[in-house]
């Protein structure tokens, strides 16, 4: 067991200084990846808040076709919808302008699906005595959702959406199979013309843990900041 540690060329395991040296290009390619992320959140959330609240809707015309796009996207990988997209579409006439827009498209919808569920649960949690007393005000379905549901609903979704986002940054990685310059891109480029991948992907993988530490800054505060605002209620 020692012999193989000793044979093991420990000054080849990291070089820190190439990893300086390609920060900059590295964190250009981080750039990318903020990119694809950030527009792929908003747009995951936007749609997952329509096809939950669709998924639960009474009538078969909403609910049918949310929860039979929840169980696709959730029953696919995400790397086989995006290259439906990307190099599926061109096939019927379909193109879209760059690549990064069909990674942001393949990331949003793929995720909105999971964010779909965690509105649907987050929503099925509030007790039905808040629908109730909302319906003896006469408060319209959607009014109720607005003012009396969501508000409650949203501390309950916070911790599980903070999660999913962290996957969504991580999930900007696949963007790379489609020639997409992002962090994990730029990583293998560096990778390729020195030879030397444990350095840059172990450069790469601190790069997305120190972005993911971030999101998990952000989504304590905002639990804190909930909670203290559910004790004042």
């Amino acid at each position: 067991m020692f012999d193989f540690f000793s044979e093991i060329k420990w000054e080849y395991l990291y070089d820190f200084d190439l990893a300086i040296e390609s920060l900059p290009f590295l964190l250009e390619g981080l750039r990318v990846t903020l990119i694809i992320a950030g527009f792929s959140m908003v747009f995951a959330l936007i749609i997952g808040i329509i096809v939950g609240i669709a998924r639960m809707s009474k009538l078969a015309i909403f609910r049918l076709p949310a929860k039979f796009y929840i169980s696709f996207m959730r029953g696919t990988p995400l790397l086989v919808f995006v290259f439906i997209l990307y190099y599926g579409l061109p096939v019927i006439g379909i193109e879209f302008e760059s690549s990064i827009v069909a990674a942001i498209v393949g990331v949003s919808f793929n995720f909105a699906a999971y964010l779909a569920e965690v509105v649907r649960s987050a929503i099925s949690s509030v007790p039905k005595g808040q629908w109730e007393a909302a319906e003896t005000l006469q408060m319209s379905y959607f009014q109720t959702l607005r003012r009396i549901i969501i508000p409650q609903a949203t501390r309950i979704a916070v911790p599980p959406t903070f999660n999913i986002f962290m996957d969504v940054l991580k999930g900007t990685s696949l963007a790379s199979v489609i020639t997409v310059q992002e962090l994990l891109y730029s990583g293998r480029l560096i990778a390729g013309r020195t030879y030397d991948s444990m350095t840059m992907y172990i450069t790469v993988a601190i790069i997305y843990w120190l972005v993911s530490i971030v999101i998990g800054a952000i989504q304590s505060r905002l639990e804190i900041r909930y909670n203290r605002y559910l004790a004042k209620g």
